[in-house]
Protein backbone atom coordinates (compact mmCIF):
# COMPACT_ATOMS: atom_id res chain seq x y z
CA UNK A 1 0.00 0.00 0.00
CA UNK A 2 1.02 4.03 -0.74
CA UNK A 3 0.44 6.40 1.03
CA UNK A 4 0.45 10.31 -0.38
CA UNK A 5 3.67 11.96 -0.07
CA UNK A 6 3.62 15.02 2.04
CA UNK A 7 4.05 18.02 0.87
CA UNK A 8 5.95 20.87 2.71
CA UNK A 9 3.67 24.10 2.66
CA UNK A 10 7.50 26.27 2.94
CA UNK A 11 10.51 25.15 1.29
CA UNK A 12 11.07 22.82 -1.94
CA UNK A 13 8.04 21.20 -2.63
CA UNK A 14 9.72 19.44 -5.31
CA UNK A 15 9.94 15.09 -4.47
CA UNK A 16 13.16 13.08 -5.80
CA UNK A 17 11.06 11.04 -8.42
CA UNK A 18 10.58 14.74 -9.82
CA UNK A 19 13.76 15.66 -9.89
CA UNK A 20 15.16 12.62 -10.90
CA UNK A 21 12.62 12.30 -13.72
CA UNK A 22 13.13 16.07 -14.97
CA UNK A 23 16.98 17.48 -14.10
CA UNK A 24 16.03 20.01 -16.11
CA UNK A 25 12.87 21.15 -14.53
CA UNK A 26 14.30 23.96 -12.74
CA UNK A 27 15.41 26.07 -15.31
CA UNK A 28 13.18 29.19 -15.87
CA UNK A 29 12.48 29.20 -20.13
CA UNK A 30 14.28 29.85 -23.10
CA UNK A 31 13.50 33.11 -23.22
CA UNK A 32 14.60 34.14 -19.51
CA UNK A 33 17.87 32.48 -20.25
CA UNK A 34 18.22 34.12 -23.40
CA UNK A 35 17.42 37.58 -22.28
CA UNK A 36 19.86 37.09 -18.93
CA UNK A 37 23.04 36.49 -21.21
CA UNK A 38 21.48 39.43 -23.41
CA UNK A 39 21.97 41.60 -20.48
CA UNK A 40 25.60 39.85 -19.65
CA UNK A 41 26.61 40.36 -22.65
CA UNK A 42 25.25 44.05 -22.89
CA UNK A 43 27.16 45.19 -19.53
CA UNK A 44 29.61 47.69 -19.66
CA UNK A 45 31.82 50.19 -18.03
CA UNK A 46 29.97 53.78 -18.81
CA UNK A 47 32.05 57.11 -18.18
CA UNK A 48 29.76 59.83 -20.04
CA UNK A 49 26.79 60.42 -18.08
CA UNK A 50 23.54 62.64 -18.93
CA UNK A 51 22.41 64.99 -16.00
CA UNK A 52 19.03 63.63 -15.70
CA UNK A 53 18.24 62.31 -12.18
CA UNK A 54 17.75 58.80 -11.37
CA UNK A 55 14.26 58.27 -9.94
CA UNK A 56 14.62 56.81 -5.75
CA UNK A 57 12.17 54.06 -6.68
CA UNK A 58 14.36 53.07 -9.39
CA UNK A 59 17.76 53.32 -7.86
CA UNK A 60 16.18 51.42 -4.83
CA UNK A 61 15.31 48.60 -7.23
CA UNK A 62 19.05 48.38 -8.31
CA UNK A 63 20.61 48.47 -4.66
CA UNK A 64 17.98 45.95 -3.99
CA UNK A 65 19.55 43.10 -6.87
CA UNK A 66 22.74 44.03 -5.20
CA UNK A 67 21.54 42.71 -1.55
CA UNK A 68 19.81 40.19 -3.45
CA UNK A 69 23.62 39.04 -3.98
CA UNK A 70 25.53 35.71 -2.51
CA UNK A 71 26.99 36.03 0.55
CA UNK A 72 29.46 33.93 2.87
CA UNK A 73 27.67 32.67 5.79
CA UNK A 74 24.97 35.54 4.50
CA UNK A 75 26.90 37.75 6.47
CA UNK A 76 25.59 40.47 3.99
CA UNK A 77 28.64 42.57 4.79
CA UNK A 78 28.03 44.70 1.91
CA UNK A 79 27.15 48.81 3.02
CA UNK A 80 26.03 50.92 -0.13
CA UNK A 81 26.83 54.70 0.20
CA UNK A 82 24.69 56.53 -1.58
CA UNK A 83 26.44 60.03 -2.60
CA UNK A 84 24.54 63.13 -4.35
CA UNK A 85 26.46 66.02 -2.91
CA UNK A 86 28.31 67.74 -6.16
CA UNK A 87 30.74 68.72 -3.52
CA UNK A 88 31.47 64.98 -2.74
CA UNK A 89 31.71 64.06 -6.22
CA UNK A 90 34.29 66.40 -6.96
CA UNK A 91 36.34 65.79 -4.07
CA UNK A 92 36.54 61.79 -5.16
CA UNK A 93 36.90 62.91 -8.90
CA UNK A 94 40.31 64.93 -7.38
CA UNK A 95 41.35 61.89 -5.40
CA UNK A 96 40.70 59.65 -8.85
CA UNK A 97 42.97 61.97 -10.83
CA UNK A 98 45.55 62.17 -8.72
CA UNK A 99 46.17 58.54 -8.47
CA UNK A 100 45.68 58.20 -12.44
CA UNK A 101 48.61 60.30 -13.06
CA UNK A 102 50.45 58.34 -10.19
CA UNK A 103 49.99 55.71 -11.71
CA UNK A 104 50.85 56.52 -15.34
CA UNK A 105 54.25 57.59 -14.32
CA UNK A 106 55.14 53.69 -13.77
CA UNK A 107 53.81 52.67 -16.82
CA UNK A 108 55.88 52.50 -20.07
CA UNK A 109 55.56 55.28 -22.72
CA UNK A 110 52.91 53.65 -24.46
CA UNK A 111 50.88 52.59 -21.68
CA UNK A 112 50.87 56.04 -19.90
CA UNK A 113 49.94 57.80 -22.60
CA UNK A 114 46.65 55.28 -23.31
CA UNK A 115 46.15 55.60 -19.55
CA UNK A 116 46.20 59.27 -19.73
CA UNK A 117 43.67 58.88 -22.42
CA UNK A 118 41.22 57.35 -20.92
CA UNK A 119 38.79 59.89 -18.51
CA UNK A 120 36.74 59.70 -14.97
CA UNK A 121 34.72 62.64 -15.86
CA UNK A 122 31.40 60.30 -14.86
CA UNK A 123 32.66 60.99 -10.92
CA UNK A 124 31.37 64.36 -11.44
CA UNK A 125 29.02 63.65 -14.06
CA UNK A 126 27.21 61.10 -12.83
CA UNK A 127 23.76 62.10 -10.99
CA UNK A 128 24.48 59.26 -7.97
CA UNK A 129 27.75 57.99 -6.83
CA UNK A 130 27.50 54.65 -4.90
CA UNK A 131 30.43 53.42 -2.98
CA UNK A 132 30.25 49.83 -1.89
CA UNK A 133 31.73 49.08 1.38
CA UNK A 134 32.66 46.16 2.85
CA UNK A 135 32.05 45.91 6.90
CA UNK A 136 34.96 43.55 7.94
CA UNK A 137 34.55 44.15 11.48
CA UNK A 138 33.00 40.93 12.40
CA UNK A 139 35.74 38.48 13.15
CA UNK A 140 36.73 35.97 9.92
CA UNK A 141 36.36 33.27 12.38
CA UNK A 142 33.11 34.16 13.40
CA UNK A 143 31.12 33.88 10.27
CA UNK A 144 30.57 30.79 8.55
CA UNK A 145 33.15 29.96 5.74
CA UNK A 146 35.55 32.91 5.96
CA UNK A 147 37.91 31.04 8.76
CA UNK A 148 39.27 29.54 5.85
CA UNK A 149 39.24 31.69 3.33
CA UNK A 150 38.87 35.27 4.84
CA UNK A 151 38.04 37.37 1.88
CA UNK A 152 34.94 35.65 0.80
CA UNK A 153 33.29 38.95 2.46
CA UNK A 154 35.25 40.78 -0.09
CA UNK A 155 34.25 38.62 -2.91
CA UNK A 156 30.38 38.66 -1.57
CA UNK A 157 30.38 42.18 -1.83
CA UNK A 158 31.86 41.95 -5.63
CA UNK A 159 29.47 39.80 -6.68
CA UNK A 160 27.01 43.08 -5.24
CA UNK A 161 28.50 45.18 -7.52
CA UNK A 162 27.75 42.85 -10.26
CA UNK A 163 24.56 42.03 -9.71
CA UNK A 164 23.60 46.19 -9.38
CA UNK A 165 25.58 46.35 -12.71
CA UNK A 166 22.75 44.08 -14.85
CA UNK A 167 19.97 45.58 -12.64
CA UNK A 168 21.50 48.67 -13.88
CA UNK A 169 22.15 47.99 -17.36
CA UNK A 170 18.55 46.16 -18.58
CA UNK A 171 16.71 49.40 -16.47
CA UNK A 172 18.65 51.11 -19.13
CA UNK A 173 20.90 52.86 -16.58
CA UNK A 174 24.68 53.21 -17.23
CA UNK A 175 27.40 51.90 -14.33
CA UNK A 176 31.25 52.83 -14.20
CA UNK A 177 32.92 51.28 -11.74
CA UNK A 178 36.78 53.67 -10.43
CA UNK A 179 39.05 51.83 -8.30
CA UNK A 180 41.83 54.46 -8.75
CA UNK A 181 41.33 55.00 -5.49
CA UNK A 182 44.07 55.00 -2.53
CA UNK A 183 41.12 53.12 -0.23
CA UNK A 184 42.20 55.10 2.78
CA UNK A 185 41.55 58.47 1.10
CA UNK A 186 38.22 56.74 -0.15
CA UNK A 187 37.29 55.79 3.34
CA UNK A 188 38.36 59.15 4.89
CA UNK A 189 36.27 60.98 2.66
CA UNK A 190 33.17 59.26 3.58
CA UNK A 191 34.15 58.79 7.23
CA UNK A 192 34.33 55.04 7.21
CA UNK A 193 35.27 53.48 10.41
CA UNK A 194 37.96 50.99 10.91
CA UNK A 195 37.48 47.95 9.66
CA UNK A 196 35.06 49.01 6.89
CA UNK A 197 36.92 48.86 3.16
CA UNK A 198 35.54 50.10 0.19
CA UNK A 199 35.45 48.77 -3.11
CA UNK A 200 35.76 51.61 -4.93
CA UNK A 201 32.97 53.71 -6.41
CA UNK A 202 29.80 53.35 -8.32
CA UNK A 203 29.27 55.93 -10.93
CA UNK A 204 24.92 55.18 -11.85
CA UNK A 205 23.08 57.32 -14.11
CA UNK A 206 21.54 57.39 -17.43
CA UNK A 207 24.36 57.44 -19.98
CA UNK A 208 25.59 59.53 -22.80
CA UNK A 209 27.25 57.10 -24.28
CA UNK A 210 26.08 53.24 -25.68
CA UNK A 211 29.25 51.55 -26.15
CA UNK A 212 28.80 48.48 -28.12
CA UNK A 213 32.01 47.17 -27.10
CA UNK A 214 33.78 47.29 -23.78
CA UNK A 215 35.54 50.62 -23.41
CA UNK A 216 39.40 48.93 -23.30
CA UNK A 217 38.98 46.64 -26.36
CA UNK A 218 37.65 49.81 -27.98
CA UNK A 219 40.76 51.83 -26.96
CA UNK A 220 43.08 49.31 -28.04
CA UNK A 221 44.55 48.58 -24.43
CA UNK A 222 43.16 44.93 -25.03
CA UNK A 223 41.01 42.01 -26.62
CA UNK A 224 38.94 39.14 -24.32
CA UNK A 225 41.24 36.39 -24.83
CA UNK A 226 39.10 32.71 -25.89
CA UNK A 227 37.24 31.24 -23.42
CA UNK A 228 39.19 28.12 -24.27
CA UNK A 229 42.40 29.67 -23.33
CA UNK A 230 40.90 30.23 -19.45
CA UNK A 231 38.97 26.77 -19.28
CA UNK A 232 41.47 24.24 -17.62
CA UNK A 233 40.42 20.59 -16.93
CA UNK A 234 41.05 18.80 -13.61
CA UNK A 235 44.91 20.43 -12.38
CA UNK A 236 46.61 23.22 -13.28
CA UNK A 237 49.05 22.26 -16.61
CA UNK A 238 52.52 21.42 -16.40
CA UNK A 239 54.99 23.93 -17.20
CA UNK A 240 55.02 24.81 -20.85
CA UNK A 241 51.42 24.10 -21.51
CA UNK A 242 49.87 26.50 -18.64
CA UNK A 243 48.20 29.49 -19.98
CA UNK A 244 50.41 32.58 -20.05
CA UNK A 245 50.08 35.53 -17.40
CA UNK A 246 48.07 38.57 -17.62
CA UNK A 247 50.17 41.11 -19.00
CA UNK A 248 51.78 43.94 -17.07
CA UNK A 249 52.92 47.21 -18.49
CA UNK A 250 54.23 48.45 -15.56
CA UNK A 251 57.92 50.04 -15.81
CA UNK A 252 58.31 48.50 -12.65
CA UNK A 253 57.78 44.66 -11.37
CA UNK A 254 55.30 46.15 -9.06
CA UNK A 255 51.10 45.30 -10.42
CA UNK A 256 49.10 47.35 -10.77
CA UNK A 257 45.96 47.44 -12.33
CA UNK A 258 43.88 49.59 -14.71
CA UNK A 259 40.59 50.29 -14.43
CA UNK A 260 37.61 52.58 -15.74
CA UNK A 261 37.50 53.69 -19.64
CA UNK A 262 35.57 56.26 -20.64
CA UNK A 263 33.71 56.56 -24.30
CA UNK A 264 35.07 60.28 -25.48
CA UNK A 265 33.47 59.84 -29.14
CA UNK A 266 31.50 62.40 -29.89
CA UNK A 267 29.28 64.29 -33.08
CA UNK A 268 32.59 66.02 -33.99
CA UNK A 269 33.80 64.88 -37.94
CA UNK A 270 37.03 63.32 -36.13
CA UNK A 271 38.03 60.62 -34.29
CA UNK A 272 36.89 60.70 -30.60
CA UNK A 273 39.82 62.60 -28.51
CA UNK A 274 41.57 63.53 -31.56
CA UNK A 275 43.06 66.66 -29.78
CA UNK A 276 43.89 64.19 -27.06
CA UNK A 277 44.68 66.52 -23.25
CA UNK A 278 43.39 69.42 -25.20
CA UNK A 279 39.88 67.52 -25.72
CA UNK A 280 39.78 66.48 -22.01
CA UNK A 281 40.41 69.79 -20.72
CA UNK A 282 37.53 71.40 -23.20
CA UNK A 283 35.50 68.46 -21.86
CA UNK A 284 35.77 70.06 -18.27
CA UNK A 285 36.03 74.05 -19.48
CA UNK A 286 33.02 74.29 -21.31
CA UNK A 287 31.18 72.49 -18.15
CA UNK A 288 31.88 75.05 -16.08
CA UNK A 289 29.15 77.66 -15.42
CA UNK A 290 31.12 81.00 -15.42
CA UNK A 291 31.91 83.13 -18.31
CA UNK A 292 32.44 82.19 -22.00
CA UNK A 293 36.54 81.97 -21.86
CA UNK A 294 37.03 83.43 -25.23
CA UNK A 295 38.55 86.45 -23.47
CA UNK A 296 40.42 86.10 -20.28
CA UNK A 297 43.16 88.00 -17.96
CA UNK A 298 46.56 87.42 -17.41
CA UNK A 299 46.30 88.60 -13.41
CA UNK A 300 50.13 88.42 -12.65
CA UNK A 301 50.59 89.12 -8.75
CA UNK A 302 54.41 90.10 -7.44
CA UNK A 303 56.42 89.99 -4.54
CA UNK A 304 59.48 91.08 -2.07
CA UNK A 305 60.98 87.69 -0.28
CA UNK A 306 63.50 88.29 2.58
CA UNK A 307 64.63 84.90 1.69
CA UNK A 308 66.67 86.17 -1.43
CA UNK A 309 69.27 87.69 1.09
CA UNK A 310 70.23 84.41 1.97
CA UNK A 311 72.06 83.45 -1.10
CA UNK A 312 69.32 81.62 -2.88
CA UNK A 313 68.96 83.60 -5.90
CA UNK A 314 71.00 84.50 -8.98
CA UNK A 315 69.97 88.35 -9.41
CA UNK A 316 69.24 90.93 -7.10
CA UNK A 317 66.10 91.76 -5.54
CA UNK A 318 65.59 94.83 -7.40
CA UNK A 319 64.83 92.92 -10.60
CA UNK A 320 60.93 92.46 -9.18
CA UNK A 321 60.95 96.24 -9.30
CA UNK A 322 62.14 96.14 -13.29
CA UNK A 323 59.64 93.51 -14.46
CA UNK A 324 56.76 95.41 -12.68
CA UNK A 325 58.10 98.62 -14.81
CA UNK A 326 58.47 96.93 -17.91
CA UNK A 327 55.00 94.78 -17.48
CA UNK A 328 53.82 98.51 -17.20
CA UNK A 329 55.64 99.73 -20.25
CA UNK A 330 53.83 96.93 -21.95
CA UNK A 331 57.52 95.65 -22.64
CA UNK A 332 58.00 92.61 -20.42
CA UNK A 333 57.32 89.01 -21.23
CA UNK A 334 54.26 88.99 -19.19
CA UNK A 335 52.92 91.84 -21.05
CA UNK A 336 53.94 90.69 -24.77
CA UNK A 337 52.68 86.88 -24.25
CA UNK A 338 49.13 88.44 -22.82
CA UNK A 339 48.59 90.48 -25.45
CA UNK A 340 49.51 87.78 -28.13
CA UNK A 341 47.02 85.76 -26.65
CA UNK A 342 44.25 88.27 -26.35
CA UNK A 343 44.00 88.83 -22.96
CA UNK A 344 43.67 91.78 -20.38
CA UNK A 345 46.92 92.06 -18.29
CA UNK A 346 46.29 93.07 -14.05
CA UNK A 347 49.38 93.61 -12.35
CA UNK A 348 49.30 93.68 -8.77
CA UNK A 349 52.49 93.88 -5.92
CA UNK A 350 51.76 91.96 -3.11
CA UNK A 351 52.56 94.16 -0.35
CA UNK A 352 52.68 93.28 3.41
CA UNK A 353 51.84 95.49 5.71
CA UNK A 354 54.09 93.95 8.59
CA UNK A 355 57.49 93.05 8.63
CA UNK A 356 58.23 89.84 6.61
CA UNK A 357 60.40 86.83 7.73
CA UNK A 358 63.10 84.99 5.63
CA UNK A 359 61.90 81.71 6.04
CA UNK A 360 64.65 80.63 7.94
CA UNK A 361 64.66 82.51 11.13
CA UNK A 362 61.14 83.92 11.33
CA UNK A 363 57.52 83.26 9.90
CA UNK A 364 57.19 84.94 6.52
CA UNK A 365 54.02 86.74 7.02
CA UNK A 366 51.98 88.21 9.70
CA UNK A 367 48.45 85.61 9.82
CA UNK A 368 46.51 89.08 9.43
CA UNK A 369 48.48 89.97 6.46
CA UNK A 370 47.75 86.76 4.97
CA UNK A 371 44.16 87.41 5.66
CA UNK A 372 44.04 90.68 3.85
CA UNK A 373 45.28 89.39 0.78
CA UNK A 374 43.50 86.21 0.62
CA UNK A 375 40.67 88.46 0.63
CA UNK A 376 42.14 90.56 -1.63
CA UNK A 377 42.76 88.03 -4.09
CA UNK A 378 39.42 86.93 -3.72
CA UNK A 379 37.99 89.99 -5.11
CA UNK A 380 40.43 90.37 -7.74
CA UNK A 381 39.97 86.70 -8.86
CA UNK A 382 35.98 87.65 -9.25
CA UNK A 383 36.45 91.03 -10.90
CA UNK A 384 38.63 88.92 -13.59
CA UNK A 385 36.42 86.23 -14.00
CA UNK A 386 33.82 88.53 -15.61
CA UNK A 387 35.78 88.71 -18.80
CA UNK A 388 36.87 85.27 -19.12
CA UNK A 389 39.19 82.87 -18.45
CA UNK A 390 41.87 83.82 -15.78
CA UNK A 391 45.69 82.67 -16.83
CA UNK A 392 47.67 83.46 -13.70
CA UNK A 393 51.63 84.41 -13.38
CA UNK A 394 53.94 85.60 -10.65
CA UNK A 395 57.36 87.80 -10.69
CA UNK A 396 59.36 87.81 -7.60
CA UNK A 397 63.06 86.65 -6.77
CA UNK A 398 63.51 84.20 -4.41
CA UNK A 399 60.03 83.04 -4.94
CA UNK A 400 61.21 79.77 -6.36
CA UNK A 401 62.65 79.01 -2.63
CA UNK A 402 59.64 80.06 -0.98
CA UNK A 403 57.34 77.57 -3.66
CA UNK A 404 59.63 74.32 -2.57
CA UNK A 405 59.41 74.99 0.81
CA UNK A 406 55.49 75.10 0.66
CA UNK A 407 55.63 72.29 -1.83
CA UNK A 408 57.52 70.53 0.61
CA UNK A 409 55.25 71.19 3.62
CA UNK A 410 51.93 70.77 1.51
CA UNK A 411 53.12 67.17 0.12
CA UNK A 412 55.13 66.19 3.13
CA UNK A 413 58.29 65.56 1.28
CA UNK A 414 62.20 66.57 2.36
CA UNK A 415 63.66 69.80 0.61
CA UNK A 416 66.19 67.55 -1.38
CA UNK A 417 63.44 65.96 -3.59
CA UNK A 418 61.09 69.17 -4.22
CA UNK A 419 64.25 72.04 -4.53
CA UNK A 420 65.08 73.04 -8.27
CA UNK A 421 67.31 75.52 -10.51
CA UNK A 422 64.92 78.57 -10.41
CA UNK A 423 65.91 81.01 -12.75
CA UNK A 424 69.87 80.52 -13.41
CA UNK A 425 71.05 78.78 -9.93
CA UNK A 426 74.44 77.15 -9.92
CA UNK A 427 75.01 73.17 -8.22
CA UNK A 428 76.02 75.36 -5.04
CA UNK A 429 73.22 77.89 -5.55
CA UNK A 430 71.14 74.81 -5.52
CA UNK A 431 72.77 72.92 -2.17
CA UNK A 432 72.22 76.56 -0.56
CA UNK A 433 68.52 76.43 -1.69
CA UNK A 434 68.03 73.12 -0.24
CA UNK A 435 69.84 74.30 3.08
CA UNK A 436 67.09 77.34 3.58
CA UNK A 437 64.19 74.98 2.87
CA UNK A 438 65.11 72.82 5.08
CA UNK A 439 66.18 74.44 7.55
CA UNK A 440 62.55 76.38 7.19
CA UNK A 441 60.85 72.90 7.71
CA UNK A 442 62.67 72.19 10.68
CA UNK A 443 61.74 75.41 12.18
CA UNK A 444 58.25 75.46 11.30
CA UNK A 445 58.02 71.08 12.54
CA UNK A 446 54.19 70.18 12.52
CA UNK A 447 52.99 73.49 12.02
CA UNK A 448 53.57 73.06 8.14
CA UNK A 449 50.49 70.45 8.23
CA UNK A 450 48.31 72.91 9.70
CA UNK A 451 45.60 74.96 7.55
CA UNK A 452 46.78 76.81 4.49
CA UNK A 453 46.73 80.07 6.06
CA UNK A 454 48.95 79.11 8.27
CA UNK A 455 51.42 77.47 6.29
CA UNK A 456 51.25 80.84 3.92
CA UNK A 457 52.15 82.75 6.81
CA UNK A 458 54.76 80.01 8.48
CA UNK A 459 56.07 79.18 4.63
CA UNK A 460 54.68 81.58 2.01
CA UNK A 461 54.94 85.09 0.61
CA UNK A 462 52.57 87.88 -0.44
CA UNK A 463 51.56 86.80 -4.13
CA UNK A 464 51.45 83.35 -2.94
CA UNK A 465 48.54 83.97 -0.35
CA UNK A 466 47.52 86.73 -3.47
CA UNK A 467 47.05 84.42 -6.05
CA UNK A 468 45.42 82.03 -3.91
CA UNK A 469 43.00 84.24 -3.39
CA UNK A 470 42.37 84.77 -6.75
CA UNK A 471 42.10 80.91 -7.76
CA UNK A 472 39.13 81.05 -5.20
CA UNK A 473 37.70 83.78 -6.12
CA UNK A 474 38.07 82.96 -10.13
CA UNK A 475 36.89 79.37 -9.33
CA UNK A 476 33.84 80.53 -7.19
CA UNK A 477 32.81 82.26 -10.42
CA UNK A 478 32.92 79.05 -11.87
CA UNK A 479 35.62 80.43 -14.85
CA UNK A 480 38.39 78.45 -15.30
CA UNK A 481 41.82 79.31 -13.98
CA UNK A 482 44.91 77.95 -16.48
CA UNK A 483 48.17 77.52 -14.05
CA UNK A 484 51.69 78.64 -14.98
CA UNK A 485 54.55 77.18 -13.33
CA UNK A 486 55.54 75.53 -9.36
CA UNK A 487 54.46 79.14 -7.98
CA UNK A 488 50.94 79.20 -9.56
CA UNK A 489 50.60 76.07 -9.05
CA UNK A 490 51.30 75.80 -5.56
CA UNK A 491 48.83 78.47 -4.83
CA UNK A 492 46.48 76.51 -6.55
CA UNK A 493 46.91 73.59 -4.36
CA UNK A 494 46.82 75.84 -1.31
CA UNK A 495 43.06 77.15 -2.84
CA UNK A 496 42.27 73.64 -2.97
CA UNK A 497 43.49 72.82 -0.16
CA UNK A 498 40.91 75.99 1.48
CA UNK A 499 37.57 74.67 -0.68
CA UNK A 500 38.17 71.14 -2.45
CA UNK A 501 35.79 72.50 -5.12
CA UNK A 502 37.36 74.47 -6.89
CA UNK A 503 40.07 72.07 -8.42
CA UNK A 504 37.15 71.34 -10.86
CA UNK A 505 38.11 75.26 -12.54
CA UNK A 506 42.05 74.16 -12.68
CA UNK A 507 43.60 73.87 -15.68
CA UNK A 508 47.50 72.84 -15.87
CA UNK A 509 48.99 75.26 -18.91
CA UNK A 510 52.38 73.81 -18.44
CA UNK A 511 54.75 71.89 -16.61
CA UNK A 512 57.62 73.79 -16.43
CA UNK A 513 61.27 72.53 -15.05
CA UNK A 514 61.17 73.25 -11.60
CA UNK A 515 61.78 69.57 -9.59
CA UNK A 516 58.79 70.27 -7.04
CA UNK A 517 55.86 71.55 -10.26
CA UNK A 518 55.14 67.63 -11.81
CA UNK A 519 54.68 66.70 -7.98
CA UNK A 520 52.05 69.52 -7.45
CA UNK A 521 50.15 68.48 -11.09
CA UNK A 522 50.09 64.68 -9.87
CA UNK A 523 48.78 65.85 -6.44
CA UNK A 524 46.20 68.17 -7.91
CA UNK A 525 45.29 65.32 -10.36
CA UNK A 526 46.05 67.71 -13.93
CA UNK A 527 47.69 66.84 -16.66
CA UNK A 528 49.41 69.68 -18.23
CA UNK A 529 48.83 71.31 -22.11
CA UNK A 530 52.59 72.11 -22.67
CA UNK A 531 55.64 70.37 -22.10
CA UNK A 532 58.07 72.99 -23.11
CA UNK A 533 60.63 73.14 -20.67
CA UNK A 534 59.53 77.06 -19.45
CA UNK A 535 61.70 78.73 -17.34
CA UNK A 536 60.41 82.24 -18.09
CA UNK A 537 58.01 82.66 -14.99
CA UNK A 538 55.84 85.86 -15.46
CA UNK A 539 52.31 83.54 -16.77
CA UNK A 540 54.18 82.80 -19.82
CA UNK A 541 53.09 79.75 -20.17
CA UNK A 542 49.37 80.01 -18.97
CA UNK A 543 49.18 82.82 -21.56
CA UNK A 544 50.84 79.90 -24.26
CA UNK A 545 48.20 77.17 -23.04
CA UNK A 546 45.56 79.88 -23.29
CA UNK A 547 45.82 80.22 -26.92
CA UNK A 548 45.95 76.73 -26.98
CA UNK A 549 42.47 76.60 -25.02
CA UNK A 550 40.80 78.72 -27.31
CA UNK A 551 42.11 77.48 -30.45
CA UNK A 552 40.64 73.64 -29.17
CA UNK A 553 37.46 75.66 -28.03
CA UNK A 554 37.07 77.17 -31.68
CA UNK A 555 37.90 73.97 -33.40
CA UNK A 556 35.32 72.63 -31.05
CA UNK A 557 32.66 75.49 -32.05
CA UNK A 558 33.23 75.46 -35.78
CA UNK A 559 34.44 71.67 -36.79
CA UNK A 560 31.80 69.44 -39.26
CA UNK A 561 29.27 67.49 -37.13
CA UNK A 562 28.39 64.10 -37.78
CA UNK A 563 24.10 63.57 -38.03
Amino acid sequence: MTWPRPVPTVGDPSSAAERRADPTGWALGADVVAALHEVVAARRDVRRFRPDDVAPELLEQVLAAGHRAPSVGHSQPWRFVVVREQATRDRAAGLADRERLRQAEGLTPDRRARLLDLQLEGIREAPVGVVVACDRRAAADGVLGRATFPDTDLWSCACAIQNIWLAARAAGLGLGWVTLFRPIDLAGLLGLPDGVETLGWLCLGWPDERPPEPGLERRGWSQRVPLADVVLHERWPAAGAAPEPPPSYLAAPDPAAVVAARDTGDDLLAAPGSLGVLDATIDRVVALPGADPVGGTLVLAAGDHPVAGLGVSAYPASVTADVLAATAAGESLAAVTARAAGLRLVARHAVPTRPQGDLLHADALHPDDVATLLADGVALGREAAAHGLVCLGEVGIGNTTVAAALACALLDRPAAELVGLGAGADTAMVRRKTEVVAGALDRVGTRAADAPAAVLAALGGPEFALLTGVVLGAAGAGVPVVLDGLATSVAALLAVRTDAGVRSALVAGQRSRERGHAAILVELGLEPLLDLRLRAGEGVGACLAAQALRSGLAVRRAAGRTR
